[in-house]
């Protein structure tokens, strides 16, 4: 079946009708039709209908506030306004046809239509009287005839009052068809994800309950002299989406935070450091409690093999002596492997940050000794330090690549948390079924 709104963004406005319930199935059908779903909630409709029941199946967040901010710092009504292809308006109350006739952008429905210039499909539902009244017949015909919104009428049935007569929500699909007319073959307003309203990632089943996870982030610092530093471009996000990832799974989670740029989760256990050889002792002290380590941190390969103890004066010149830095995951699966340690031991995850081709992450995988090994192009667009996306491919020890798209780096953070997990359970049964001590040799 061909799907009629295929790579459209179709904002939903709920007012407070007792019809608003109507509104997840609608929300369905629209997705049926290929579209991706924003909702936008009065005050009312959000006593008629949960928010959280909307926001999880349209993955977005539901905006119900005009002055609610999106996390990168947007304002959420005008990010749907400006993206949408259509805004659909089902159910409207009367209040909601008389305060947007007259421009009263009191809620985040009203408010959007005000800001945005896309069709505009607006399904009437409330008791016969109050459809029937002249004010409600004025305010229909200036929104249709002066705004150039296409009405999709009540139709006649039983009504929340008791009685029957028109104002009875349109059938579904009349609206949805309504909505397919209005935007035509235009072309798609907002085919970049981020010009859209962010996706809320669904939540995880808390399959890292119990686990104590350990995972750096951030760019490593050496330094020169007292000021200057030899360090790298990374922000930290991709080591900060797997503690936020990790803690909504239900781990204990402790981050070893070089150089960040972006608020470290409240719930994590913080150890701050800067060098790499500060983040090798925390790394090495933790692994042997841990139940999990992911090495997202961007470690610097070389440091000076002397640092200055005073600020150097550009006027002498400078020439840098390198040496290279400790291999912190190379030296943690040793650790773990050692004869004497911890059993059953850390599942171990590599990064490996590549530019033009992921050829030497196979190699990396081997020689680190690591069970999993997330390797990227950070010259691809999207695809780099800073960036809110990522695109990996997850190597395994024991099994076949996995390539990802260009995702959220929240996303790529579970599904890379998602092997972890099952890695974690096949460690688990594999002890379970091994002969204790005094079994051996019998």
């Amino acid at each position: 079946m061909t799907e009629r709104l295929a790579g459209r963004l179709v904002a939903l406005g709920v007012t407070g009708s007792i019809a608003a319930f109507k509104s997840v199935e609608l929300l369905r059908l629209l997705q049926a039709e290929g579209a991706e779903v924003v909702v936008l909630l009065t005050p009312t409709a959000a006593r008629f209908v949960a928010p959280l029941t909307l926001e999880a199946l349209s993955r977005h967040a539901v905006e119900t506030d005009v002055l609610a901010l999106l996390p990168d710092g947007r304002i959420g009504h005008i990010v749907a306004a400006d993206s949408a292809d259509a805004l659909v308006v089902a159910p409207a109350t009367a209040h909601w046809l008389g305060a947007m006739a007259n421009g009263l952008a009191a809620d985040t429905v009203t408010a959007t239509a005000i800001a945005t210039t896309v069709p505009v499909v607006v399904a009437p539902a409330m008791d016969g009287d109050m459809w029937s009244h002249p004010a409600t017949r004025a305010n229909v015909a200036r929104l249709r005839d002066q705004f150039g919104y296409t009405i999709v009428e009540p139709e006649s049935g039983p009504l929340a009052s008791g009685q029957s007569g028109v104002g009875r929500l349109a059938e579904l699909p009349r609206i949805v068809d309504a909505v397919v007319a209005a935007v035509g073959d235009t072309p798609v307003r907002a085919a970049d994800p981020t010009a859209r309203p962010p996706v809320v990632e669904p939540p995880r089943e808390p399959d890292l309950e119990g686990r104590h996870v350990v995972i750096s982030a951030g760019g490593t610092a050496e330094p020169i002299d007292p000021v200057r530093f030899i360090g790298n471009r990374s922000t930290g996000k991709m080591g900060v989406a797997l503690a936020r990832a990790a803690l909504d799974r239900g781990a204990r989670v402790t981050i070893v935070a070089a150089n960040v740029s972006v608020a470290l989760p409240d719930d994590a256990l913080a150890v701050r450091v800067e060098t790499t050889a500060q983040m090798r002792d925390a790394v090495l002290d933790l692994v042997d409690g841990a139940d999990a380590l992911i090495m997202a941190a961007a470690v610097a390969d070389f440091r000076p093999r002397r640092a200055a103890t005073k600020k150097l004066s550009r006027d002498e010149g400078l020439t840098i002596e390198l040496e290279p830095t400790e291999d912190i995951l190379a030296g943690a699966s040793a650790a773990v492997r050692a004869p004497g340690a911890r059993r059953p031991r850390p599942i171990l995850v590599g990064f490996a940050a590549e530019t033009g081709s992921l050829e030497r992450a196979a190699e990396k995988l081997r020689r680190k000794g690591v069970d999993l090994l997330v390797a990227n192009d950070v010259a691809e667009a999207g695809s780099g330090f800073g960036t809110d996306t990522n695109r990996v491919t997850i190597l395994s020890a024991d099994g076949p690549e996995q390539a990802l798209p260009l995702l959220s780096k929240r996303e790529v953070a579970d599904r890379i948390l998602d092997r972890v997990a099952a890695a974690l359970d096949d460690r688990d049964a594999s002890t379970q079924t091994e002969p204790m001590p005094q079994e051996i040799g019998r």
